[in-house]
């Protein structure tokens, strides 16, 4: 039998043709996306996923090119998520005031933040911020400038500045820096203040650091 037939044979014994193949992609993405998103990309083994994917470890090369062609998926697919959120944000903002767009802004964050079935995003974020890879320019340009050019529109309307005055960087961090506490990794449940918060404390929650970061831009405003 011919090396082709014996690849086409292997094929379709192993999962119908392309169902089998689609099954085989979709199994090595949900493995690699919880892998990468708990141990970041340098400590996961091609071995690792495919052992946790039931999958034969030449499927990652076949399927993606490699490791880090599997990584860039993962990546596309958390990419594509954060961008919708952020766009929900500026919708929810549309012909509302500075004030209002800043509360739609953090409350659209910390609905996602706070016990999010998309929680693994901020863990693989958090892992790519701490050992980038090859990824992370992609992750800056296309999710994090967009993010915060729109938070820097509503802040720079607060302030009455111009975007290049420091105090708007300032503002950023200090904004960024609440809803971050709220996220659902190791390093915020330890640092948190009192139990992790419930759904139903999201709006509370949203009021109040609106009004605390409203008090702070306006301070600074006169400063």
């Amino acid at each position: 039998m011919s090396v082709a037939k014996r690849h086409l044979r292997g094929r379709s014994t192993a999962g119908s043709g392309e169902s089998g193949d689609r099954e085989t992609h979709e199994r090595l993405l949900t493995a690699a996306t919880r892998l990468f998103a708990d141990r970041g990309f340098s400590k996961v083994t091609v071995r690792d996923i495919c052992r946790r994917a039931r999958a034969n470890v030449a499927a990652v090369n076949y399927h993606f090119g490699g490791k880090a062609g599997l990584y860039d998926a993962v990546l596309r697919s958390a990419i594509q998520i954060m961008q919708g959120t952020t766009e929900a944000a500026r919708r929810a903002g549309e012909n509302r005031s500075a004030d209002q767009q800043l509360e739609a802004y953090v409350t659209i964050f910390l609905r996602i933040a706070a016990h999010s079935r998309d929680s693994w995003i901020h863990h693989l974020m958090m892992r790519e911020l701490s050992d980038p890879t090859h990824a992370l320019e992609m992750v800056a340009a296309e999710v994090i400038q967009p993010r915060l050019a729109y938070l820097t529109s509503i802040v720079v309307r607060l302030l009455g500045c111009a975007e290049d005055d420091p105090r708007v960087a300032r503002c950023l961090l200090s904004v960024n820096a609440q809803v971050l506490a709220l996220l659902d990794h190791p390093v915020a449940a330890r640092l948190r203040f009192g139990p992790a918060p419930a759904p139903d404390d999201i709006d509370g929650l949203a009021r109040h650091i609106t009004c605390f970061s409203l008090a702070g831009i306006r301070a600074i405003a006169t400063t």
